[in-house]
C-alpha cells in the first residue's frame, strides 16, 4: 500500500515538476535567469559603471547600424562616439552649469518664497472661507517650514560625503565612455565570448533573449528622445513665457517621464509653483503656464508615447506601478529607469513558458 501512495506521489511530483520545467531549456533558462539576478542584485553598486555604459551603447547601437550601411562599421563606430561625446561635453559643460546655477538661485530664494507662498495662502480664507480658515492656513505654513528645515539638515549632513561622490563621478567619466566605445566597437566578440559559458542547449533562452533585447532597446532609444524632446520643447515654452528658471523647470520635465505617471505628478508642483511665486494665482501669466504645461504633457501622452513606443509590449498601468516600487526598490533610479522594459522583460519569460510543450521531446524528462 505505501509502495502503491509512494508511487502516486512520485506521479503527480512528476507530473508538476514537468509542467513547471518540461525540458533541459528550461531549466537552462531558470538557471540563468536565477544567476543573473543573484549576480546584479548583489553586485549592482558595484557594476553600476557597466550599467549605464551598456544603457549608452544601446542608445548608440541603433544609429551605428544604420550608419555603417553607408561606411566601414569601424568608421561609423568612431564617427557617431565622437558625436556622443561633443554631446557629453555639452551636457557637463554647457547644460550642468546653467542647471546647477538656477538651482543655486532656487535655493537662496527659499525664504522669499516661503514668505509670498505664505502671502498668497493667507488670501485663501478671503476668497473660500467655507473651505479654509486662518488656522489651517498656519498650520500648512508650519508643516512646509519644518519639512524645509528637515531637507535643509539633510543637505548639510549629506555634504561630508560630497568628496566622495566627486571622486566616484570622475571614475563614471573615464570609465563609461570607454566601456560604450568598447561596447559599441567589439559587440560581436564579446557576445561570443559570453556564449561560451552557457548551455549548448539554449534556442528557449536565444529566443526569449532576442525579445527582451528588442523590448530593451525599442525603450532606451524611445526614453532618451522622449526626455529630449520634452525637455526643449518645455524650455523653449518656457522662455518665450519669461518663466524663471526655464532651463531648470525644462530637466526636471524631461526627466520626469523616467518614472511614469509619478513624475508627471511630481513636476507639476515645482513649475506651478514656481508660476505662482512670479506672478500670483490670479494673474493671468500664471494661467498661461498652467495652459502650456496641461498642453506638453498631453503631447507627451498623446503623440510622443504612442510614437516612440509603438513596439513596446502592452502593459496594465497596475503592473508598471508594481514594477516601478520593486524594481526602484532594489536598484534605485536605474531600477525605476528600466522598470518598464523589465516588467516586459517578465512577461515575455511568462508568455513563452506555457509553449515549451512544442519543444522537442528528446530533451524532456
Amino acid at each position: 500500500m505505501n509502495i502503491k501512495t509512494d508511487a502516486v506521489n512520485f506521479q503527480f511530483f512528476k507530473e508538476h515538476f514537468n509542467r513547471i520545467l518540461p525540458n533541459s531549456q528550461t531549466i537552462a533558462l531558470a538557471l540563468i535567469l536565477i544567476t543573473g539576478f543573484v549576480l546584479i542584485y548583489t553586485l549592482s553598486n558595484i557594476l553600476m559603471p557597466v550599467f549605464a555604459s551598456i544603457i549608452l551603447a544601446y542608445l548608440l547601437q541603433g544609429i551605428v547600424s544604420k550608419v555603417s550601411k553607408k561606411m566601414p562599421r569601424l568608421a561609423a563606430v568612431y564617427l557617431i562616439f565622437s558625436g556622443f561625446m561633443t554631446c557629453l561635453g555639452l551636457v557637463l559643460f554647457v547644460l550642468m552649469p546653467m542647471v546647477s546655477s538656477q538651482a543655486v538661485q532656487l535655493i537662496q530664494r527659499i525664504p522669499e518664497i516661503i514668505k509670498r507662498a505664505q502671502t498668497e495662502l493667507m488670501r485663501l480664507p478671503e476668497l473660500y472661507p467655507q473651505f479654509m480658515t486662518e488656522d489651517n492656513v498656519r498650520g500648512i505654513m508650519v508643516s512646509i517650514q519644518d519639512d524645509l528645515l528637515q531637507y535643509g539638515q539633510e543637505l548639510i549632513s549629506n555634504s561630508a560625503s560630497s568628496v566622495v561622490g566627486l571622486v566616484t563621478a570622475i571614475v563614471y567619466l573615464f570609465l563609461v565612455p570607454l566601456m560604450v566605445f568598447f561596447f559599441l566597437k567589439d559587440k560581436q566578440k564579446l557576445i561570443d565570448w559570453f556564449l561560451q559559458f552557457m548551455p549548448r542547449d539554449r534556442s528557449l533562452t536565444i529566443r526569449v533573449w532576442e525579445e527582451v533585447d528588442m523590448q530593451i532597446a525599442n525603450y532606451v532609444r524611445g526614453k532618451f528622445a522622449e526626455v529630449f524632446i520634452l525637455a526643449s520643447v518645455s524650455y523653449v515654452t518656457y522662455t518665450i513665457l519669461d518663466l524663471n528658471y526655464a532651463m531648470l523647470l525644462a530637466v526636471l520635465m524631461g526627466f520626469s517621464v523616467v518614472i511614469p505617471y509619478v513624475g508627471a505628478t511630481l513636476v507639476t508642483f515645482p513649475v506651478l509653483g514656481v508660476a505662482i511665486i512670479q506672478w500670483g494665482v490670479t494673474a493671468d501669466e500664471f494661467v498661461y503656464v498652467a495652459i502650456a504645461y496641461s498642453i506638453i504633457q498631453a503631447m507627451d501622452g498623446v503623440i510622443l508615447v504612442p510614437l516612440l513606443f509603438s513596439e513596446a509590449v502592452n502593459l496594465h498601468p497596475i503592473a508598471i506601478i508594481i514594477a516601478i516600487l520593486f524594481f526602484g526598490g532594489m536598484w534605485g533610479f536605474w531600477g525605476v529607469f528600466f522598470a518598464i522594459p523589465l516588467a516586459t522583460a517578465v512577461k515575455a519569460i511568462l508568455n513563452a513558458w506555457p509553449s515549451l510543450g512544442d519543444v522537442s521531446k528528446e530533451t524532456s524528462f
